[in-house]
C-alpha cells in the first residue's frame, strides 16, 4: 500500500535529502527554490511512502478544481530513487488518483520531466500515464546538443561565428544580474509585450541560494554587457534559462560568442545543453527563425510534454 502525506516545512530537509539521491530530480525541486514564489501558489506537493519508507516525491499545487505538476516549474513529475520499479510506479499514480479524488479534484495535471534531466532510465511514470488514460494536452519543443555525439554548427552559423570572433567581443562569466536582466526585460516588452517570469531581484536572490546551479555568461566590447546568457546547470546537463542582447550585441551577434564558449569549452563535459522551448499558444505555434538559429548549433528536438485524466 501507498501512503501519501502533503508536503508541510517539517519535510523540508528530508525532501531535498532524497531529491539529491533520485534517479531524475533537478536542483529547481529544491523547497529553497520552489518556495521563493510560493505566494504565488497554492502548494500541494506531495510524499508517497511504502512500510513508512519515502519512495518519490511530486512536486505540485493545487489550481482551481485540479491538481497540477507544479506550475511555476518548467517540468516536474514524479521523482523517484533508484530502487523504484514499474509495478510500484503503477501503484504510485493509483494513490494519486485516489487522493486527487477525495480532495474532490475533477483532474490531475502531469508535466514529465524530460528524459535528457534522467541520471538513470527512468520511464516508469510514461507507462503508468497510460495506464491511467492520460491525454496529451500540450506538447513544447525545445532544442538540445548532445554535447557528448556532437552535430556541427551549420554552415551560416560558422560563418557568422567568425564574424563575431572577429570583431573583440570578449565573453567571461558575471555576476551583473541586475544589468542583464534590463536587456532581457526590454526585449520581451518590445517583442512581444510580456515581462520575464523573474525580477532582477529574484534572478539575483537566486543566484545567491544556488551559486553552483545558476550562472550567467556575459558578452563584452569595451567593457560593457552588450549580450548575455544565464544557466541553469542540473547535474550533467546546462540549460539556458535566459538569452538576450542589447542592439549592439544583436548586430554583432555577440550571444553567439558566449554559446560558442558554453559548447566548446565550460560544458563541452556535460551530456547535454539545452536552449529551451520554441513554442507558443501551448505548442500549437513553432516559431520557425527561432528553432533554425537554435539549431544552427547542432541542436536537435526534445518535448516538453503535459498530461491530464480524470479523477472523478
Amino acid at each position: 500500500m501507498i501512503e501519501i502525506r502533503r508536503y508541510t516545512s517539517a519535510d523540508e530537509n528530508r525532501w531535498d535529502r532524497f531529491l539529491e539521491k533520485s534517479k531524475n530530480g533537478v536542483f529547481l525541486f529544491r523547497r529553497s527554490y520552489m518556495e521563493y514564489h510560493a505566494d504565488r501558489f497554492v502548494d500541494h506537493s506531495l510524499l508517497f511512502f511504502e512500510n513508512e519508507k519515502l519512495i518519490a516525491i511530486l512536486p505540485a499545487n493545487e489550481h482551481a478544481q485540479s491538481l497540477v505538476s507544479h506550475e511555476g516549474l518548467t517540468f516536474g513529475g514524479v521523482v523517484s530513487g533508484d530502487e523504484l520499479k514499474t509495478p510500484t510506479m503503477l501503484d504510485v499514480f493509483q494513490s494519486i488518483t485516489a487522493y486527487a479524488r477525495h480532495q474532490g479534484w475533477r483532474e490531475v495535471v502531469y508535466k514529465p520531466i524530460p528524459y535528457i534531466y534522467h541520471r538513470v532510465v527512468a520511464d516508469e511514470d510514461a507507462y503508468a500515464l497510460f495506464r491511467q488514460n492520460a491525454r496529451l494536452i500540450r506538447r513544447d519543443l525545445s532544442s538540445t546538443v548532445n554535447l557528448q555525439r556532437r552535430i556541427s554548427y551549420s554552415r551560416e552559423r560558422k560563418f557568422h561565428m567568425r564574424r563575431a570572433r572577429s570583431r573583440g567581443i570578449e565573453v567571461s562569466e558575471s555576476h551583473q544580474y541586475h544589468d542583464f536582466m534590463v536587456i532581457v526585460q526590454e526585449n520581451l516588452e518590445r517583442r512581444h509585450g510580456v515581462k520575464p517570469t523573474h525580477s532582477a531581484d529574484e534572478m539575483k536572490l537566486l543566484a545567491r541560494r544556488f551559486p553552483d546551479n545558476i550562472r550567467l555568461f556575459g558578452a563584452y566590447q569595451r567593457g560593457s554587457m552588450i549580450a548575455g546568457v544565464v544557466v541553469y546547470q542540473n547535474r550533467r546537463v546546462a540549460h539556458a534559462q535566459y538569452i538576450a542582447s542589447n542592439d549592439e550585441g544583436r548586430e554583432m551577434n555577440a550571444v553567439g560568442c558566449v554559446f560558442d564558449d558554453l559548447l566548446n569549452e565550460i560544458y563541452a563535459g556535460y551530456d547535454y545543453f539545452d536552449f529551451g522551448i520554441s513554442t507558443e499558444q501551448g505548442g500549437q505555434y513553432l516559431n520557425a527563425g527561432l528553432v533554425r538559429y537554435k539549431e544552427s548549433y547542432g541542436a536537435r528536438a526534445v518535448v516538453y510534454d503535459r498530461y491530464a485524466w480524470d479523477v472523478s
